[in-house]
């Protein structure tokens, strides 16, 4: 099967953009890529690859065969499932998600299982940009997190599920009657501005012409959410689904708007176009929608 792995190799250049960033994907070194894929030209009668020095980018017959190569291992893939009809849930996947995620999908998943018992989720907790690196470079097959602003690759597919509004949350005792008024006479506490809610709530309080007098940092909506029990300062937070604050009479939700429009924040599923897992990912994406609702 030295074809497949070749192809495999092959793929994983054209996604990574260049033989050293591939050879570290596939487990090898960059001179055995290079001896890969002059035996894949070689086998194919056709070169691949337009090489200037150290640089080698896909040609016009490379790009055509990217597509059919992807095709190759996902067939190849779903041929190495067990004899069972190929729409059966079975076989093995690895899907990711953020925290506020992990809960419901744990949940979705087991329930899964007990149904069909050949089928094996490996799920992965991280936040959403390092989620969404890992379903480019195909460790996971699907992931669900937080949309970004910049639009995903063309091998990866998106599908939003549902929107969590940001709000400010204060302690009960807190100054303020609203959001613009609590946020301006407590300390705020800011979710991590490097992660994508983290940049979602800094556009929000722009957009808001919100200001704040800012006092900690930290990258755990929970943690933000029991500072502000403990009345330490009042955070922005998106609502999360099935969380249970509108209960909790330590707190007060205070909606956020601009322009008269409530912000928000999208979460949805984000998976491989050829990870030929389609109709698992599929059926754990419905589960999920059905879960949180829209």
């Amino acid at each position: 099967m030295s074809t497949i792995r070749f192809l495999r190799t092959f793929v994983a250049v054209a996604e990574h953009g260049s033989f050293a960033a591939a050879a570290g994907q596939v487990a090898l070194t960059q001179a055995a890529v290079s001896l890969q894929m002059r035996s894949l030209e070689e086998e194919l009668r056709r070169v691949l690859f337009d090489r200037s020095g150290r640089v080698a980018v896909l040609n016009a017959d490379g790009r055509e065969l990217l597509p059919q190569a992807r095709r190759m291992l996902s067939l190849y893939d779903d041929m190495r499932l067990p004899l069972v009809a190929s729409e059966a849930m079975a076989g093995a996947v690895a899907v990711g998600a953020v925290v506020s995620v992990m809960g419901g999908l744990s949940h979705a998943v087991a329930r899964m299982k007990r149904a069909y018992p050949a089928l094996d989720v490996r799920l992965v907790g991280a936040k959403s940009i390092e989620l969404a690196a890992q379903v480019e470079q195909g460790t996971l097959d699907a992931a669900f997190l937080v949309e970004g602003t910049a639009r995903p690759a063309g091998s990866l597919r998106w599908t939003p599920l549902y929107q969590e509004p940001l709000v400010a949350l204060a302690a009960r005792g807190a100054p303020g009657a609203s959001a613009r008024e609590a946020l301006a006479a407590n300390p705020f506490l800011r979710f991590d501005r490097t992660q994508r809610t983290g940049m979602l709530v800094e556009r929000a309080l722009r957009r808001s012409h919100l200001r704040v007098n800012e006092f900690l940092e930290l990258n755990s909506i929970e943690a933000l959410v029991e500072l502000v029990r403990q009345e330490v300062g009042v955070t922005v937070v998106p609502l999360l689904k099935r969380a249970r604050w509108r209960e909790d009479e330590s707190l007060r939700i205070l909606p956020l708007q601009a322009g008269g429009e409530p912000l928000t924040r999208t979460v949805g599923m984000l998976e491989r176009r050829d990870h030929g897992r389609d109709h698992v990912t599929g059926a754990i994406r419905q589960a999920c929608a059905t879960l949180f609702g829209p």
